[in-house]
């Protein structure tokens, strides 16, 4: 393997990948090859969990996840909104090289879809005799480019990223097919999403077969607006604002349903073999950051490419493999998830990936080395664009940051596709990004800013919209 060190100091190596075209599966068989759980919280600062210092919200599961594991403490998510973060994670590249880079409505008021030659973590992990599965929300295309067309065998939520707003919609989709939901029509508020999740989450788990693998990807919509929940008697008693009580319950929801999984892998004796990663899609909103603390002490919310709005919670646990208790201060991204669950199954990476694989790091050894950057862009969407008067454009490039080694540029532009100047962060000095050193570092400045521009391809039809 050959190794790349970056002028910028400390960082992660870039692995080179291995085509997946007639690679032959690895070694391992399908009994030895372990179960893996996915699960994405959505708009869930790393600072909402307790192990990440949370002090008002309870999430006791999720941190005895974490005491079983591996906490990370430097993971960056996908994106700072939803839909491009998640294809960032499902394909192992960064927003530089995926389709999706922002939320976006096509004409047809959906989210566009991801180019069905993208190859998902499901599509791998399918082809070496995986039994694939997705509940929750798939925010990567609507009917006819839903999860059952990259590679998951079954599948049950929400295709649409503004249709997960309602938490209790008139229908859901399953395995490509509208099911209409009664107890929800004529605005009623009878079967709340997120326990339909839960529900079809355990007859995945009832039907698992200890000779056949499963991969399980639970892109939860908790604890993303509309902030309403049944029931947020957990924190009745806290002189908190109602919608503050309800994201809490929202969040201490999904940890009691993270533990009901976990009990019920201990129970069905697949907890052994089971990879179970917990993560979030992108920083909080700002009033919970305020509130909660939800972004910890980093700048920025949802939106933004300052810390706050790309910084994530990732823990790891597999008995056997990843020693309880562990932490690594070693900077990931989302990207990272594919090649590493690829080596975890003992299967061969897709070339050309931006992800590096953590599996070293899970099982007692060092991370892979140094890579030369992490690189993020963000479109903004206009929805406002189609109303009378309006002349800003449908979507434009809103902000690219970089970063290496201690360094980071966060370089913003205008709807016309004016660049300001960069900012520059040192982040082993200055983690919250309060102090722009780029008149200070000229050099620095330049060297991220030709990375800003090497790190990114035209290949986003929707992203700038021209039409």
């Amino acid at each position: 393997m050959h190794k790349k060190r970056s002028i910028f100091g400390c960082g992660i190596m870039l692995l080179a990948g291995v085509c997946l075209a007639g690679a032959p599966a690895g070694k391992k068989t399908a009994e030895q090859r372990p179960n893996i759980i996915l699960i994405l919280a959505d708009d869930m600062g790393y600072g909402d969990l307790g192990c990440y210092g949370q002090q008002m919200i309870r999430t006791p599961n999720i941190d005895a996840l974490a005491r079983n594991g591996m906490r990370f403490t430097a993971h960056y998510t996908g994106s700072t909104v939803c839909a491009p973060s998640r294809e960032a994670m499902l394909t192992g590249k960064h927003t530089g090289h995926t389709a999706i880079r922002g939320n976006f409505l096509t004409d047809e008021k959906e989210d566009p879809p991801m180019p069905s030659g993208k190859v998902t973590i499901a599509e791998l992990l399918k082809s070496v005799g995986y039994r694939t599965g997705l509940v929750g929300k798939w925010g990567l295309g609507g009917e006819r480019h839903g999860p059952e067309k990259q590679g998951f065998d079954y599948c049950y939520g929400y295709l649409d990223q503004i249709q997960a707003h309602n938490y209790y919609p008139p229908f859901l989709y399953e395995n490509g097919k509208k099911v209409m939901l009664p107890e929800n029509a004529d605005g009623k508020e009878g079967a709340y999403s997120h326990r339909l999740f839960v529900e079809k989450t355990m007859q995945f788990l009832d039907n698992a077969r200890k000779d056949e693998p499963f991969f399980l990807y639970l892109p939860y919509t908790i604890p993303h607006g509309k902030h309403v929940i049944p029931d947020n008697s957990a924190y009745a008693d806290k002189d908190w604002p109602e919608q503050m009580k309800n994201y809490a319950a929202m969040i201490s929801l999904l940890d009691a349903d993270v533990g009901r999984i976990l009990q019920t892998l201990k129970e069905k004796g697949l907890d052994k073999n089971t990879l179970v990663i917990f993560t979030s899609d992108n920083g909080a909103n700002p009033g919970f950051g305020k509130f909660f603390k939800s972004n910890g002490a980093s700048r920025g919310q949802k939106t933004s490419l300052y810390e706050g709005g790309i910084r994530g919670p990732l823990i790891a646990s597999w008995p056997g493999k990843i020693q309880p208790g562990t932490v690594s201060s070693g900077v990931t991204a989302a990207w990272d998830l594919l090649p590493s669950i690829c080596d975890a199954a003992d299967i061969k990476k897709p070339a050309g990936l931006d992800g590096i694989s953590l599996y070293g790091a899970w099982t007692g050894k060092p991370l892979a080395g140094e890579r030369p950057y992490l690189y993020w862009e963000y479109y903004t969407y206009n929805y406002n664009w189609d109303k009378p008067g309006v002349t800003l454009p449908r979507n434009w490039l809103e902000s690219r940051a970089v970063r290496s080694g201690k360094w980071k540029a966060v370089k913003k532009s205008t709807p016309d596709g004016k660049s300001a100047p960069a900012e520059l962060y040192d982040l082993s000095a200055d983690a919250s990004e309060t102090t722009d050193v780029a008149a200070a570092n000229p050099t620095v400045v330049k060297q991220l800013e030709a990375i800003m521009k090497k790190a990114t391809i035209a290949d986003a039809s929707y992203f700038p919209y021209k039409k």
